[in-house]
């Protein structure tokens, strides 16, 4: 196997690291338009199989020629969304399988974007799956944590643990903070904005997929391993546009433990224009808003060692079991402590990294395999799960 990885930030550098210490792939090229950050990465594992180049990720061509180039038969897509779709497309016409942690973006529905979905997440990568299937290739959209393992989990409880199933409540809380800051986001905030400010998502089974107000229903969630009680609220996420295609569930939710503090920041943000992605006229420079926000914070990758605390992901599931209800949740926990001291990277950003790696190695060995367009949820979930263990990042079960 030989792999392109794009994005050398924080995720991507995590995916190098926890990648050195596996043999099934040849080759990986870490990728960045900064080639400095690339060339960081690849020297930070020591490890003759990387090599680092320059590429635009918005620059379909200039992709598919980096992956000939290399002769790379797989692309690891570690970039914000906006990139979905030309490195998506770079694949497709450089004959290379696709994983991505995000899919492509939505747009709301233009006259009632709190009732009716517009374009959902991932809608433009699906319209392309029988392309994708009639060519041989796989492209495996939401392989991260969120979606990604969460969406494993759904899959693991229809199979193992349920014969039906009322709701999958993907629930989403952490007790991290950062020394020396009033506000850090542990992840990036372009992406953050982008999910928490979009109209979030619904499916019930007999209305399909529909849209509420950001923020909407909280509840508050117990997580587990010394975490506590966390207030949850709707937000758009690719999970619930993902699952119900494979997983018979009567509703399924996205839930993220955000607290009063960071939405009402993210509401002001909103409120004085600045989540906005069109460029807007600055004397002589046209920049982005939600550019400048990022620009302004301090990189997410860069907070490991004044991060303290766990984060949880994971997937409540509720519904009957040999006629009696039964109630559960499937979740993984990181140690910000422990992935700094194993790997260097801060928690957040390496519990997105792994599962990607776990994949790609599942692929190489052929226990995982398909074709067109899929989620996670569409392959087996057990040899994942196992193979995340091996790693030594073992998930839990915890009945209700």
């Amino acid at each position: 196997m030989r792999i392109l990885l794009v994005g050398a930030g924080g995720v991507g550098t995590a995916v190098t690291r926890i990648a050195a210490r596996r043999d099934f792939f040849e080759a990986m090229v870490v990728a960045d338009y900064d080639l400095a950050r690339a060339e960081a990465a690849v020297a930070a594992v020591g490890d003759a199989r990387f090599t680092a180049a320059r590429v635009d990720a918005s620059d379909r061509a200039a992709v598919a020629a980096l992956l000939r180039e290399h002769r790379c038969d797989h692309l690891l897509n570690a970039t914000d969304p906006r990139f979905v779709m030309p490195l998506f497309e770079a694949s497709y016409d450089a004959g290379a399988h696709y994983l991505d942690m995000a899919m492509s973006l939505s747009r709301p529905h233009p006259a009632r974007p709190y009732e009716e979905c517009g374009v959902k997440l991932g809608d433009e990568q699906f319209a392309a799956a029988a392309d994708w299937e009639g060519k041989g290739l796989l492209a495996l959209a939401g392989i991260g944590v969120e979606p990604g393992l969460s969406d494993i989990f759904a899959r693991y409880a229809a199979d193992e643990l349920f014969d039906e199933i009322e709701e999958i409540g993907v629930r989403d809380g952490a007790n991290l903070t950062v020394d020396g800051y009033d506000f850090a986001p542990s992840f990036s905030i372009w992406t953050t904005i982008e999910e928490c400010l979009n109209p979030p998502v619904v499916w019930e089974k007999d209305k399909g997929w529909f849209t509420t107000a950001p923020f909407s229903e909280p509840e508050v969630f117990d997580f587990p391993e010394g975490i506590g009680p966390v207030e949850c609220v709707n937000v758009e996420h690719e999970e619930v546009l993902l699952i119900p295609r494979w997983v018979d569930a009567r509703r399924v939710t996205f839930k993220y433990g955000l607290g009063d503090e960071f939405i009402e920041v993210l509401k002001t943000l909103h409120k004085l224009g600045l989540d906005r992605t069109d460029p807007v006229a600055v004397r002589d420079v046209k920049v982005s808003p939600r550019d400048v926000v990022a620009a302004c914070l301090p990189d997410p990758a860069t907070l490991g060692d004044r991060m303290h605390g766990k984060t949880c992901a994971g997937t409540w599931v509720k519904g009957v079991k040999d006629g009696a209800p039964r109630e559960v949740y499937l979740y993984h926990v990181v140690d910000n402590q422990e992935t700094m001291r194993e790997y260097g990277s801060q928690a957040v950003v390496w519990q997105t990294a792994i599962n990607p790696v776990v994949a790609l190695e599942l692929l190489a060995s052929g226990a995982w395999s398909g074709r067109g367009v899929l989620g996670p949820e569409a392959l087996p979930p057990k040899p994942f799960l196992d193979l995340l263990t091996a790693y030594g990042s073992p998930w839990g079960l915890r009945e209700q």
